[in-house]
């Protein structure tokens, strides 16, 4: 069996904070991932979904070594980065790039759009020719569909707009040929009719370039238009993974139940009953005993304040559920 490109097991990352008064000084920590665990294959999109503060994001500076694990395994294509040198981490950062909420933001403002797109060859010593340089980057632009190249080169982010920025940015991440793109809410500051033109260009790449893709995101009306597997997070953990129609149609966990009732449905036949969760997140500081979802569970049980539910095969997914909640659901 071939060796997954992204291979992710047991990560952690603790944020130690201090509390009380001098005298009494306590260290603890913010669980903002915890026990992560997944694989990715080339030409594959796996979906990272849930609530702000969930860890989606912690999850990927991990991955891109802009954040330091705590505790876990992070193989990507065979190197463990965990705890890797600095210079292996910039040989790896070449093969994971990065796409970022705002565009606006993460492009700089006094530079062209081909200053821009260059700048990743010039860190990272590639492509030292100026001509060969230049056909890399109209080579991107045209790829994150800025065509023709030319009519973009010379203009600076603030004469686009909010799509073309977003693309720019797309292009800067795809000018180094990356084997693996993380898009972190790649479309959430965009207008609505432009969020389907940049997830279908995210799902061309995909299969053109065949670029693994992680697209973390808290939208699930937008998952199946890039992704093919879903992973659902909650307080820092993976409660549910699977393919995304199996996943969409048959959720086996109350959290992704939840999250799915209250997604719209363009179909009014195919809208679910609404489930309102009660109550807040819990503080990621003070977890609660056993599952951590059960204070808010709609269908918890006392076993669950008790004993913590671990990743199971149910129904061409992997949940999370107690089968004793999952029992109980059913009958």
């Amino acid at each position: 069996m071939t060796e997954p490109l992204l291979h992710v097991r047991g990560l952690r990352k603790l944020f130690p904070i201090k509390t009380g008064g001098w005298r009494t000084r306590e260290q603890r920590f913010v669980h903002a991932v915890d026990d992560v665990s997944f694989d990715l294959t080339a030409g594959e999109a796996l979906a990272l979904v849930g609530e702000s503060g969930c860890g989606k994001s912690t999850l990927a500076l991990m991955l891109l070594g802009l954040e330091t694990p705590t505790a876990g395994s992070i193989r990507f294509e065979g190197d463990e980065l965990a705890g890797a040198s600095a210079a292996l981490w910039k040989q790896a950062r070449r093969h994971i790039q990065m796409i970022f909420q705002d565009p606006y933001e993460s492009l700089n403002p006094l530079m062209t759009v081909g200053e821009i797109v260059a700048e990743p060859l010039l860190v990272h010593n590639r492509k030292k020719a100026v001509e060969e340089r230049r056909r890399a980057v109209v080579a991107a632009l045209e790829d994150a569909g800025l065509k023709p190249a030319e009519h973009f080169m010379r203009r600076f982010p603030h004469e686009l707009s909010g799509g073309q920025r977003q693309r720019v940015a797309i292009a800067a991440a795809l000018v180094l040929e990356p084997r693996l793109l993380v898009a972190d809410e790649p479309v959430s500051m965009l207008d609505v009719s432009i969020r389907a033109e940049i997830l279908n260009l995210l799902a061309d790449l995909k299969i053109r370039r065949q670029i693994a893709v992680i697209f973390i995101t808290h939208d699930l009306g937008t998952v199946s238009a890039v992704a093919d597997r879903i992973a659902v997070m909650y307080l820092g953990r993976i409660v549910e993974i699977g393919a995304v129609n199996d996943v969409l149609a048959a959720p086996q966990h109350p959290y992704t139940q939840a999250l799915l009732s209250v997604a719209p449905a363009p179909n009014p036949r195919l809208r679910r009953q609404h489930i309102i969760l009660q109550g807040e997140t819990p503080d990621p500081v003070n977890l609660p005993s056993g599952c951590r979802f059960h204070p808010r569970c709609p269908v918890a049980i006392e076993a669950c304040r008790h004993s913590e539910p671990v990743l199971q095969q149910v129904a061409g997914a992997q949940a999370a559920a107690c089968l004793r909640t999952t029992a109980s659901t059913q009958g």
